[in-house]
């Protein structure tokens, strides 16, 4: 239903009030009937997308060990490291986010994919020479920049490598960089932050290198040469464009999504809440298990490396087979199964703060990540199989816009409420529990509004391209 079908074809005379001059294109428009990459060379891009992907995470989730190392250190605040986990994160995604993901739809995607990991990969390794609180912050804040342009990147990428049906096992596979980078970050990042431990303060010049920077020295690095290795990829011919301009304008993509916002605003809004719950327990997991059971960060690091490790590729399988399976009854599959998946979370994630034993309670949370992990397949699928080629950047970005904002609002709104309302930092898992039970049961019921519309859709986009064959 995407690719190269007369559906998008279609859609240009549909779009035509909507769309305005578009910036001259960068890359010609291919064939209609032009032939797909090759599988070596398709399967090839993914595996060093997924690497990619895995490098980002694993900068990313090495930092939420180290809290409280940079709490003593730099004498913080929850809120202050509340900050650091979430909004620094996103400023950059704010404001360049959109205009990055424009660039997707139009230059090469493997140069803004590579220039943007070597950003966040040089910004990861910046941050452990940073000497206060407003250094470290400025090197989170720059972190973001790589992560802003490449998931749209990816995306548009793999729906022009591989066609419709064998998408959404693409999607899974790149959702395996997600698993092991956060999984390494975890048992690789807790290791070498109990290597070095004992380390004293080295200086070198006029820095002071406390030892938990050295890990971030350490995790930061191999990123670059993987950045190599996604800008010498070959760049796929874009396909199912609805007409001759590289990209539709800014305020003509957030136009067609108004016109179709039936489709869009619940798979949106169903993200944005689930969001504020995974990023909260993704990011102050290693703070509440250290606050609540005495945990050091390389035991933390260890056994949530192992449920990410077990359970995470479990989930992608799960998602994978069950939209399958649902895909041959059901034309809303993709909705249908990411609702359900909400819904099964919804337990794991109020409960596992309420138990007395650290392991049972972590391995419980998990499987709020395996449910939420799970969930992604169909959520990205839908959203590539409804958008045209030259939105779909621009329109990836929007929707991880509202995942990365609202997951750094959950960092920061945990944050605020165990500081302010809790009052005790040992009891940081009644603020978890609080946020579970509000905003899971919300995110399940937004998304759900989603399902007869995204149905509909995909019966129009059917009955169109079948009459133009």
């Amino acid at each position: 239903m995407h690719g190269d079908s007369p559906t998008y074809r279609q859609r240009g005379a549909e779009l035509g009030g909507a769309r305005q001059a578009a910036a001259p294109a960068a890359v010609a428009v291919p064939q209609a009937l032009a032939p797909w990459p090759r599988a070596r060379t398709a399967w090839y891009a993914l595996i060093v997308l997924t690497l990619a992907t895995m490098m980002n995470f694993f900068g990313l989730y090495v930092f939420p060990l180290m809290v409280q190392s940079v709490k003593r250190d730099f004498a913080l605040s929850d809120v202050q490291i509340g900050l650091l986990l979430g909004p620094a994160g996103i400023f950059f995604f704010i404001f360049v986010g959109i205009p990055l993901a424009r660039l997707v739809d139009i230059y090469p995607r493997r140069i803004i994919l590579g220039i943007g990991l070597v950003f966040t990969s040089a910004c990861t390794v910046l941050g452990g020479f940073a000497q206060s609180y407003g250094q470290m912050f400025a090197s989170r804040i720059f972190v973001g920049v790589g992560g802003s342009a490449h998931g749209p990147g990816c995306y548009s990428m793999l729906a022009d490598y591989f066609p419709p049906a064998r998408l959404p096992r693409a999607f899974a596979v790149l959702q395996f960089g997600f698993i092991f980078g956060t999984g390494l970050a975890a048992i690789v990042g807790g290791a070498l932050l109990g290597l070095v431990a004992a380390w004293p303060p080295t200086h070198v010049g006029p820095l002071l290198i406390r030892n938990w920077q050295w890990v971030l020295i350490m995790v930061g690095t191999p990123g670059l040469a993987v950045a190599v290795l996604v800008y010498l990829l070959p760049e796929p011919a874009r396909r199912g464009k609805v007409a001759a301009a590289a990209a539709l304008p800014v305020r003509a993509v957030f136009r067609e999504i108004g016109r179709r916002r039936s489709v869009y605003f619940p798979l949106f809004l169903g993200l944005a809440l689930t969001s504020i719950e995974a990023g909260g327990l993704l990011e102050w997991q290693p703070a509440w298990m250290m606050r609540t059971y005495g945990w050091t960060a390389a035991r933390v690091g260890f056994w949530q490396g192992i449920t990410f490790f077990v359970g995470l590729p479990l989930g992608v399988l799960f998602g994978t087979w069950l939209t399958e399976r649902l895909a041959k009854r059901y034309k809303d599959a993709n909705v249908r199964v990411t609702t359900l998946l909400f819904t099964l979370a919804i337990p794991c994630a109020v409960l596992a703060p309420l138990l007395r034993s650290g392991l049972p309670a972590l391995i419980l949370g998990s499987m709020t990540g395996v449910f939420g992990i799970a969930s992604a397949v169909p959520q990205n699928a839908a959203i590539q199989t409804i958008t045209p080629n030259e939105m779909r950047g621009q329109v990836t970005a929007v929707y991880l816009f509202m995942f990365t904002v609202f997951q750094a609002l959950g960092s920061l709104f945990i944050a605020l409420f165990n500081q302010y309302v809790i009052g005790v930092d040992s009891e940081l898992w009644k603020t978890l529990c609080f946020t579970a039970a509000i905003i899971m049961p919300l995110a399940a019921w937004a998304i759900s509004r989603g399902i007869r519309p995204y149905g509909a859709e995909i019966t129009r986009l059917e009955t169109v391209e079948l009459s133009r064959t």
